[in-house]
Order: C-alpha cells, then sequence, then structure tokens
C-alpha cells in the first residue's frame, strides 16, 4: 500500500536505507549557515528519498515551507498531515485554481497568459490563488523574461498582482550555474542576482508589495549565504549530496544508502562469458557474485563493467552488462562471499574505490541528483531515525 508503514521486518531484495538522523542534521547546518528560514525542496519523492517520511521529519525540524513539484506532489503532502506553506515550482492548469486554493496552495505565477488564465479559473470558482511571481534573470526556463525586455516583464507582473482571484504573495528566481566556479560562470550568477534586485526593487518602488522574496538554491546559499531574502529553498544538500563536483559539502551528511543482496555465488571459467551481449569473458577463473539489484530498481545500466559496489567492506567491481534486476560482480578478492551477505550498491561507508552517489554519476555520464531520483518506487525505503527503523512501501507504478 502506498506510504503504510510496515515493521522492520521486510524481503530483502534491493532497499533504500533513509538516514533521518542526518537529514535532520543537514538541515539544522543550513539554518545556521544561512541565518535564516528555509523552504526545503521535496519534489520527485524528496529526490527519491520518500517524500512523507523526509516531510515529516524536516516538519517536526522546523521547516519554514515546502517546494514540490506539482500539484499532485502538494496533494499528497496536504492529505498526510504537513500543514506549512507549499510552493509549487511549475505549472498547474489553470482549471485546478479550486483545489489550489482549497488546499492553500501557493503556485508560481510564471506569465501574463498564465496569470489570465489562472485568474478566469478562479473567478468561476469564487476563490482566490496565492502565487508566487516566478522572474526569468538568465535560467531560460519559465518566468517573466526580464533580459529580453525589462520594463514589459515588470509591467506584465504588475498586471498580475491587479488580476482577480489572484493573490501575489511572492517573488523568486532560480540560479543556473551558481554551482560552478568557472570566472564567467560567477560573472554570471551575479548578473542574474542584481537582476532580480533590480526587479524587486522597482516593484516595490511602484507600489506593490509583493510579500516573501527568495532567490537562493542549494548552490547559491553556500557560496552567498548573504543572498539569504526571506528565506533560502534547499534541494540537493538537505540530501547531503553537493551540488556540483565544484561546490563541496563536506559538513553535511548523505542521507541514502542502496543495499542489496548477495543471491548466487559461482566460478566463471577461462572462455566463459557473463550477462547479456557477452561483453566480460573471463581470461582466468574468477568468482563471481549476482547481486539483487538492476537497472529497473535504479542502478544505471550505463555503469555496466564500471560500477564498483561493496561487499564485506571490499570493493567489488561491477563484470559485463547490468540487466533489469540483477547484476554481476567480482568477488575473487574478497574471502568468504555467500547468499545472503548484504551489499552496499552506493552510499556512505562504501569501500575504498566503490561507489558513492557521486562517482556512480560520472560513470553514468550524469549527476548524483539523477541517481536517487531515479531510484524506483518499487525499491522500499527503510527510515532510520534515534536507533530505530520503520519501512515504507511506495505503489509500484
Amino acid at each position: 500500500m502506498s506510504g503504510e508503514a510496515s515493521t522492520v521486518r521486510f524481503e530483502k531484495h534491493c532497499w533504500a536505507e533513509i538516514d533521518l538522523d542526518a537529514l535532520t542534521s543537514n538541515y539544522r547546518w543550513i539554518c545556521r549557515h544561512v541565518g535564516g528560514p528555509v523552504c526545503c525542496v521535496v519534489k520527485a519523492n524528496a529526490y527519491g528519498h520518500g517524500s512523507l517520511a523526509v516531510a515529516d521529519a524536516l516538519s517536526r525540524a522546523g521547516a519554514a515551507a515546502f517546494a514540490v513539484s506539482c500539484l499532485a506532489e502538494a496533494r499528497e503532502l496536504r492529505r498526510h498531515g504537513i500543514r506549512q506553506p507549499i510552493l509549487i515550482l511549475g505549472y498547474t492548469q489553470p482549471e485546478f485554481a479550486d483545489e489550489l486554493a482549497a488546499l492553500d496552495i501557493t503556485q508560481t505565477l510564471f506569465s501574463i497568459e498564465y496569470g489570465r488564465a489562472l485568474s478566469a479559473a478562479a473567478v468561476r470558482a469564487g476563490c482566490v490563488v496565492h502565487c508566487h511571481l516566478k522572474l526569468d534573470t538568465g535560467m531560460g526556463r519559465i518566468g517573466f523574461a526580464l533580459r529580453t525586455d525589462f520594463d514589459a516583464a515588470v509591467r506584465q507582473m504588475e498586471a498580475c498582482c491587479t488580476l482577480p482571484g489572484i493573490a501575489v504573495t511572492g517573488a523568486f528566481q532560480h540560479f543556473a550555474v551558481a554551482d560552478s566556479t568557472r570566472p564567467d560562470d560567477i560573472a554570471y550568477t551575479d548578473r542574474q542576482h542584481a537582476l532580480f534586485d533590480r526587479a524587486v526593487e522597482r516593484l516595490r518602488a511602484d507600489g506593490f508589495a509583493i510579500g516573501m522574496v527568495h532567490c537562493a538554491n542549494s548552490a547559491a546559499q553556500l557560496t552567498h549565504p548573504q543572498w539569504r531574502c526571506d528565506l533560502v529553498r534547499a534541494g540537493i544538500i538537505l540530501y547531503g549530496l553537493p551540488p556540483s563536483s565544484q561546490v563541496p559539502v563536506e559538513m553535511l551528511q548523505p542521507v541514502m544508502r542502496l543495499k542489496a543482496l548477495v543471491t548466487h555465488v559461482k566460478w566463471v571459467q577461462p572462455g566463459q562469458s557473463v550477462s547479456y551481449g557477452r561483453t566480460f569473458t573471463a581470461e582466468k577463473p574468477v568468482r563471481v557474485a549476482t547481486v539483487s539489484v538492476g537497472y529497473a530498481d535504479g542502478y544505471p545500466r550505463l555503469c555496466s563493467g564500471r560500477g564498483v559496489m561493496t561487499i564485506r567492506d571490499r570493493a567489488a567491481p561491477v563484470l559485463g552488462r547490468v540487466c533489469m534486476d540483477q547484476t554481476m560482480v567480482d568477488v575473487t578478492q574478497i574471502p568468504g562471499v555467500q547468499p545472503g551477505d548484504e551489499v552496499l550498491v552506493f552510499g556512505p561507508g562504501a569501500a575504498p574505490g566503490a561507489d558513492n552517489a557521486c562517482t556512480l554519476a560520472e560513470k553514468a555520464g550524469t549527476i548524483s541528483y539523477e541517481i536517487v531520483c531515479g531510484i524506483a518506487r518499487r525499491v522500499p525505503r527503510l527510515y532510520l531515525s534515534g536507533g530505530t527503523a520503520q519501512v515504507r512501501y511506495y505503489d509500484m507504478m
């Protein structure tokens, strides 16, 4: 059942251990570092960590607000009893204006066209939708296009502030390269911040009380904590992972470990191949362990022949192609490996030379965000906190 808690006894096949104590420790460090309120980003199932358990822990720790991607994610938090302000960072169809209002969800308002459509829907429903203006200062995704025509963008935002059925209660932007230390990227981030400040000052000078102002994502609050405005939005750093290799987070603790089991051990003889495509053929006797994790669980197929897991505190390289539900690793140099042994697929505590989320992402040609977000919903999450453990299962989509 979706979101239901189970006892700690569960089928150990492939599972993710989520350290809620590390999560709350990260949150408290961020609060101290920026010296102000923190909006916790829990979109994409809390970056794969499980939005309900994560939101519970952060709510108890004092989170000022939460941010999600869409109405479905916001709805789930409200139904679970989260009462803090919730901001939808993306698009919601205007016809759901009544539900936005009923659940007290704040919607991002990013264009005059969208504002008019949302206003019309709200008027028809007899409700008022709270909105935060999204300013595009250089991300080029959604938002009022300040770079293209500053004055026109300001006029459009001011027009949105006067629309019936709309209550503008905030304004924000998103940095594109705040996680880069290249001089031209640092200059670009500075220009984004200056443009945002200029627009906010103009709106206020024109008599528009736009409410809550926020501009700093995870990278920006690490490198520019002085840009906290009324609050910051903490995403990937909540989960103890760096925004990029150029913005380290040694002071934070990774929250997720992905684990699996050894299900079978055998010797592969010279000339024998392993897995699909026969991309690995033994040149000498190799002891091979089959591990109960595959790309359907979120372990990247691109790490075929490249990933390294941890078994008995030793590095176990992946052999051949990663399968949908199983992966083979070399345990020739690891004495005593047997079926039932626990495998650390990635995460803190990995053996020297074995993978964490960042090294696995590098091997797959992606970022750690995608690795943790990609852990399948079929993978149970085992939540650890204060010496206790609880399992949550999610719908298998």
